[in-house]
Protein backbone atom coordinates (compact mmCIF):
# COMPACT_ATOMS: atom_id res chain seq x y z
CA UNK A 1 0.00 0.00 0.00
CA UNK A 2 1.40 3.44 -1.00
CA UNK A 3 2.62 5.79 1.75
CA UNK A 4 -0.30 7.87 3.73
CA UNK A 5 0.79 11.70 3.01
CA UNK A 6 0.02 14.45 5.37
CA UNK A 7 0.66 17.97 5.18
CA UNK A 8 0.27 20.39 8.35
CA UNK A 9 -0.95 23.67 8.78
CA UNK A 10 0.59 25.52 11.68
CA UNK A 11 4.15 24.96 12.77
CA UNK A 12 3.62 25.43 16.50
CA UNK A 13 4.08 23.49 19.60
CA UNK A 14 1.13 20.80 18.64
CA UNK A 15 2.80 20.25 15.10
CA UNK A 16 6.02 18.94 16.72
CA UNK A 17 3.76 16.28 18.91
CA UNK A 18 1.58 15.20 15.49
CA UNK A 19 5.29 14.86 13.78
CA UNK A 20 6.74 12.84 16.29
CA UNK A 21 3.68 10.78 16.52
CA UNK A 22 3.60 9.69 12.67
CA UNK A 23 7.33 8.45 13.21
CA UNK A 24 5.54 5.72 14.81
CA UNK A 25 3.15 5.20 12.14
CA UNK A 26 4.50 2.65 9.42
CA UNK A 27 3.49 3.06 6.08
CA UNK A 28 2.55 7.20 7.27
CA UNK A 29 4.90 10.66 6.79
CA UNK A 30 4.46 14.45 7.07
CA UNK A 31 5.04 15.45 3.24
CA UNK A 32 5.13 19.12 3.34
CA UNK A 33 4.47 21.59 6.45
CA UNK A 34 3.36 25.37 5.77
CA UNK A 35 2.96 28.67 7.99
CA UNK A 36 2.60 32.63 7.96
CA UNK A 37 6.10 32.59 8.00
CA UNK A 38 8.39 31.07 5.46
CA UNK A 39 11.57 30.86 8.14
CA UNK A 40 9.25 28.95 10.53
CA UNK A 41 8.07 26.33 8.03
CA UNK A 42 11.76 26.37 6.66
CA UNK A 43 12.82 25.53 9.68
CA UNK A 44 10.19 22.83 11.00
CA UNK A 45 10.77 21.17 7.82
CA UNK A 46 14.56 20.95 8.64
CA UNK A 47 13.89 19.78 11.93
CA UNK A 48 11.57 17.07 10.71
CA UNK A 49 13.43 16.19 7.23
CA UNK A 50 9.73 17.36 5.79
CA UNK A 51 10.32 17.43 2.24
CA UNK A 52 8.55 20.63 1.33
CA UNK A 53 8.00 24.03 3.22
CA UNK A 54 5.28 26.66 2.03
CA UNK A 55 4.62 30.56 3.73
CA UNK A 56 0.68 30.08 1.89
CA UNK A 57 -1.30 27.00 2.98
CA UNK A 58 -3.07 27.11 -0.20
CA UNK A 59 0.25 26.91 -1.99
CA UNK A 60 0.81 23.98 -0.02
CA UNK A 61 -2.32 22.21 -1.09
CA UNK A 62 -2.39 23.39 -4.59
CA UNK A 63 1.42 21.77 -5.27
CA UNK A 64 1.74 18.45 -3.34
CA UNK A 65 -0.57 15.65 -3.75
CA UNK A 66 -1.57 15.26 0.11
CA UNK A 67 -3.73 12.32 1.32
CA UNK A 68 -4.78 14.43 4.61
CA UNK A 69 -4.05 17.80 5.95
CA UNK A 70 -3.68 18.48 9.39
CA UNK A 71 -4.71 21.70 10.89
CA UNK A 72 -2.37 22.94 13.45
CA UNK A 73 -3.08 26.55 14.05
CA UNK A 74 -4.70 28.47 16.72
CA UNK A 75 -8.19 27.88 16.81
CA UNK A 76 -9.63 31.24 15.14
CA UNK A 77 -7.92 29.61 11.72
CA UNK A 78 -9.67 26.01 12.71
CA UNK A 79 -12.45 27.26 10.15
CA UNK A 80 -11.16 29.35 7.63
CA UNK A 81 -8.31 26.76 7.14
CA UNK A 82 -10.88 23.71 7.16
CA UNK A 83 -13.17 25.05 4.22
CA UNK A 84 -9.89 25.84 2.35
CA UNK A 85 -9.06 22.11 2.36
CA UNK A 86 -12.36 21.31 1.05
CA UNK A 87 -11.81 23.71 -2.06
CA UNK A 88 -9.36 21.28 -2.94
CA UNK A 89 -11.54 18.56 -1.59
CA UNK A 90 -8.51 17.44 1.17
CA UNK A 91 -9.59 15.45 3.81
CA UNK A 92 -9.21 17.33 7.54
CA UNK A 93 -7.98 16.12 10.64
CA UNK A 94 -8.63 19.04 12.90
CA UNK A 95 -7.21 20.54 16.41
CA UNK A 96 -9.86 20.89 18.96
CA UNK A 97 -11.75 23.55 19.22
CA UNK A 98 -12.78 22.16 15.37
CA UNK A 99 -15.44 25.29 15.39
CA UNK A 100 -15.75 28.32 17.74
CA UNK A 101 -19.19 27.86 17.03
CA UNK A 102 -22.50 26.61 15.87
CA UNK A 103 -22.88 28.80 12.24
CA UNK A 104 -18.75 27.23 11.42
CA UNK A 105 -19.62 24.01 12.29
CA UNK A 106 -22.51 23.60 10.17
CA UNK A 107 -21.44 25.12 7.30
CA UNK A 108 -18.03 23.00 6.91
CA UNK A 109 -19.84 19.93 7.67
CA UNK A 110 -22.71 20.52 5.41
CA UNK A 111 -20.06 21.06 2.93
CA UNK A 112 -17.76 17.88 4.29
CA UNK A 113 -20.72 15.62 3.57
CA UNK A 114 -21.67 18.03 0.23
CA UNK A 115 -18.03 17.04 -1.26
CA UNK A 116 -17.62 13.71 0.37
CA UNK A 117 -14.88 14.33 1.98
CA UNK A 118 -13.68 12.81 5.29
CA UNK A 119 -13.69 15.99 8.24
CA UNK A 120 -12.48 14.83 11.51
CA UNK A 121 -12.00 17.13 14.96
CA UNK A 122 -8.74 15.44 16.71
CA UNK A 123 -10.50 14.91 19.78
CA UNK A 124 -7.34 12.50 20.15
CA UNK A 125 -8.69 11.44 24.22
CA UNK A 126 -11.47 9.51 23.19
CA UNK A 127 -8.98 7.03 21.21
CA UNK A 128 -7.06 6.80 24.74
CA UNK A 129 -6.83 3.34 26.02
CA UNK A 130 -7.36 3.82 29.40
CA UNK A 131 -10.49 5.97 28.11
CA UNK A 132 -11.48 3.09 26.19
CA UNK A 133 -11.51 0.97 29.07
CA UNK A 134 -13.52 2.97 31.02
CA UNK A 135 -16.22 2.73 28.56
CA UNK A 136 -15.78 -0.76 28.39
CA UNK A 137 -16.45 -0.86 32.11
CA UNK A 138 -19.28 0.81 31.66
CA UNK A 139 -20.98 -0.71 29.05
CA UNK A 140 -20.78 -4.11 31.10
CA UNK A 141 -22.10 -2.23 33.97
CA UNK A 142 -19.63 -2.79 36.50
CA UNK A 143 -20.56 0.35 38.28
CA UNK A 144 -24.46 -0.78 38.12
CA UNK A 145 -26.52 2.34 37.23
CA UNK A 146 -24.58 5.52 36.58
CA UNK A 147 -25.45 8.32 38.99
CA UNK A 148 -23.41 11.15 38.71
CA UNK A 149 -20.71 12.43 37.04
CA UNK A 150 -18.07 14.82 37.45
CA UNK A 151 -15.39 15.87 35.48
CA UNK A 152 -12.87 18.90 36.31
CA UNK A 153 -9.61 20.26 33.95
CA UNK A 154 -8.41 23.43 34.90
CA UNK A 155 -4.74 24.87 35.39
CA UNK A 156 -3.22 28.37 35.77
CA UNK A 157 -2.83 29.94 32.91
CA UNK A 158 -0.34 32.60 32.57
CA UNK A 159 -2.30 35.95 32.12
CA UNK A 160 -1.31 37.75 29.24
CA UNK A 161 -3.61 39.06 27.14
CA UNK A 162 -1.62 38.49 24.28
CA UNK A 163 -1.27 34.38 24.20
CA UNK A 164 -4.03 32.20 23.20
CA UNK A 165 -5.42 31.57 26.39
CA UNK A 166 -7.05 34.67 26.88
CA UNK A 167 -6.79 36.54 23.24
CA UNK A 168 -10.05 36.56 21.69
CA UNK A 169 -8.67 37.33 18.32
CA UNK A 170 -6.51 33.90 18.69
CA UNK A 171 -9.60 31.73 19.94
CA UNK A 172 -8.49 31.95 23.43
CA UNK A 173 -11.04 30.85 26.27
CA UNK A 174 -11.85 27.96 28.51
CA UNK A 175 -14.49 26.96 26.41
CA UNK A 176 -12.14 26.19 23.02
CA UNK A 177 -9.28 24.82 25.21
CA UNK A 178 -10.72 22.48 28.45
CA UNK A 179 -14.92 22.46 28.37
CA UNK A 180 -14.07 20.44 24.38
CA UNK A 181 -12.72 17.89 26.82
CA UNK A 182 -14.72 17.41 29.35
CA UNK A 183 -18.42 17.60 27.34
CA UNK A 184 -17.19 15.04 24.48
CA UNK A 185 -15.16 13.01 26.97
CA UNK A 186 -18.20 12.54 29.20
CA UNK A 187 -20.43 11.99 26.11
CA UNK A 188 -18.10 9.32 25.03
CA UNK A 189 -18.35 7.47 28.66
CA UNK A 190 -22.50 8.28 29.15
CA UNK A 191 -23.95 7.00 26.12
CA UNK A 192 -27.32 8.92 26.94
CA UNK A 193 -29.40 11.71 25.64
CA UNK A 194 -28.82 14.89 26.95
CA UNK A 195 -32.44 15.91 28.44
CA UNK A 196 -31.49 19.82 30.29
CA UNK A 197 -27.89 21.91 30.18
CA UNK A 198 -27.29 24.74 32.87
CA UNK A 199 -24.33 26.96 32.18
CA UNK A 200 -22.30 29.08 34.66
CA UNK A 201 -19.20 31.19 33.39
CA UNK A 202 -17.06 33.81 34.30
CA UNK A 203 -15.18 36.14 31.81
CA UNK A 204 -11.99 38.18 31.68
CA UNK A 205 -11.40 41.71 31.31
CA UNK A 206 -10.40 40.41 26.81
CA UNK A 207 -13.84 38.75 26.62
CA UNK A 208 -12.97 35.58 26.94
CA UNK A 209 -14.30 33.26 29.24
CA UNK A 210 -11.93 31.66 32.06
CA UNK A 211 -14.00 29.30 34.34
CA UNK A 212 -17.51 27.19 33.47
CA UNK A 213 -19.60 24.61 35.78
CA UNK A 214 -22.21 22.90 33.73
CA UNK A 215 -24.10 20.96 35.07
CA UNK A 216 -26.25 18.02 32.34
CA UNK A 217 -29.23 16.00 33.17
CA UNK A 218 -29.34 12.75 31.17
CA UNK A 219 -31.95 10.16 31.03
CA UNK A 220 -31.07 8.90 33.94
CA UNK A 221 -28.07 10.74 35.84
CA UNK A 222 -26.72 13.92 36.66
CA UNK A 223 -23.45 15.45 35.14
CA UNK A 224 -20.69 18.10 36.49
CA UNK A 225 -17.98 19.65 34.32
CA UNK A 226 -15.28 22.47 36.27
CA UNK A 227 -13.11 23.97 33.75
CA UNK A 228 -11.03 27.08 34.40
CA UNK A 229 -7.71 29.16 33.30
CA UNK A 230 -7.94 30.24 37.22
CA UNK A 231 -6.82 27.45 39.24
CA UNK A 232 -4.82 24.22 39.07
CA UNK A 233 -7.53 22.06 39.59
CA UNK A 234 -7.68 18.41 40.90
CA UNK A 235 -8.04 16.77 37.32
CA UNK A 236 -9.88 14.08 37.15
CA UNK A 237 -13.13 12.46 35.41
CA UNK A 238 -14.82 10.45 38.10
CA UNK A 239 -18.40 8.25 37.21
CA UNK A 240 -20.46 7.21 40.45
CA UNK A 241 -22.72 3.82 40.27
CA UNK A 242 -24.55 2.29 42.76
CA UNK A 243 -22.28 -0.54 42.41
CA UNK A 244 -18.73 1.70 42.56
CA UNK A 245 -17.37 4.24 40.61
CA UNK A 246 -14.61 4.18 37.80
CA UNK A 247 -11.82 7.35 37.79
CA UNK A 248 -9.80 8.11 35.06
CA UNK A 249 -6.87 10.99 36.55
CA UNK A 250 -5.97 13.37 34.07
CA UNK A 251 -8.54 12.40 31.90
CA UNK A 252 -7.71 14.34 28.81
CA UNK A 253 -4.03 12.56 29.12
CA UNK A 254 -5.60 9.05 30.26
CA UNK A 255 -2.80 7.11 31.04
CA UNK A 256 -4.98 4.74 33.46
CA UNK A 257 -8.19 4.25 34.82
CA UNK A 258 -9.23 2.70 38.02
CA UNK A 259 -12.61 0.64 38.85
CA UNK A 260 -13.91 0.55 42.67
CA UNK A 261 -16.45 -1.29 44.36
CA UNK A 262 -19.31 0.14 46.17
CA UNK A 263 -16.80 0.25 49.44
CA UNK A 264 -14.34 2.33 47.56
CA UNK A 265 -11.51 -1.06 46.94
CA UNK A 266 -9.92 -0.94 44.27
CA UNK A 267 -11.34 -3.75 42.26
CA UNK A 268 -9.29 -3.27 39.00
CA UNK A 269 -6.68 -0.76 37.89
CA UNK A 270 -5.61 -0.44 33.91
CA UNK A 271 -2.84 1.12 32.77
CA UNK A 272 -1.51 1.58 29.66
CA UNK A 273 2.01 0.64 28.98
CA UNK A 274 1.96 0.28 24.91
CA UNK A 275 4.29 3.06 24.91
CA UNK A 276 2.35 4.93 21.97
CA UNK A 277 2.20 8.21 21.80
CA UNK A 278 -1.47 9.12 22.29
CA UNK A 279 -1.87 11.12 18.87
CA UNK A 280 -1.29 7.96 16.70
CA UNK A 281 -4.83 6.76 17.06
CA UNK A 282 -6.33 9.54 15.37
CA UNK A 283 -4.08 9.50 13.23
CA UNK A 284 -4.39 5.78 12.44
CA UNK A 285 -8.08 6.55 12.99
CA UNK A 286 -7.63 9.68 9.87
CA UNK A 287 -5.65 7.16 7.59
CA UNK A 288 -8.36 3.98 7.81
CA UNK A 289 -11.35 6.25 7.38
CA UNK A 290 -10.19 8.01 4.41
CA UNK A 291 -9.11 4.89 2.81
CA UNK A 292 -11.91 3.27 3.19
CA UNK A 293 -14.10 6.65 1.36
CA UNK A 294 -15.69 7.39 4.63
CA UNK A 295 -16.26 11.32 5.06
CA UNK A 296 -16.46 10.56 9.23
CA UNK A 297 -14.97 8.76 12.10
CA UNK A 298 -17.15 6.39 14.33
CA UNK A 299 -15.03 7.25 17.31
CA UNK A 300 -15.34 11.39 16.70
CA UNK A 301 -18.78 11.82 14.20
CA UNK A 302 -19.92 15.06 13.32
CA UNK A 303 -22.27 15.14 14.93
CA UNK A 304 -20.71 15.24 18.00
CA UNK A 305 -18.59 18.30 17.05
CA UNK A 306 -21.96 20.08 16.27
CA UNK A 307 -23.27 19.41 19.66
CA UNK A 308 -20.13 20.76 21.66
CA UNK A 309 -20.06 23.87 18.96
CA UNK A 310 -24.09 24.57 20.25
CA UNK A 311 -22.46 24.10 23.93
CA UNK A 312 -20.40 27.01 23.21
CA UNK A 313 -23.10 28.85 21.69
CA UNK A 314 -24.92 28.81 25.59
CA UNK A 315 -21.62 29.85 26.99
CA UNK A 316 -21.22 32.86 25.04
CA UNK A 317 -24.56 33.78 25.20
CA UNK A 318 -23.55 34.31 29.21
CA UNK A 319 -20.89 36.87 27.94
CA UNK A 320 -21.84 40.29 30.25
Amino acid sequence: MTTFRFGIMGAGNIANRFCEAVKQIEGCEVAAVSSKSKERAESFARKYGIEKAYDSYEEMLKDVGLDAVYIAATSNAHYSLTMLCLDYKTPVLCEKAMFLNSREAETALQRSEKENVFVMEAMWSRFLPAVRKAREWMREKKIGELAYADAAIGFLAPRDFSNRYYNPQLGGGAAFDLTVYTYELLTFLIEQERKDMQIQAVFSESGVDVSEHIQIQYETALASMKTTFLANLQQELVLYGDKGKIVLPRPHFASEAFLYDEKGNVKEHFVDESGRDGFTYEIEEVIRCVRQGKIESDTVPHSLTLECAGVFDEIYKKKP
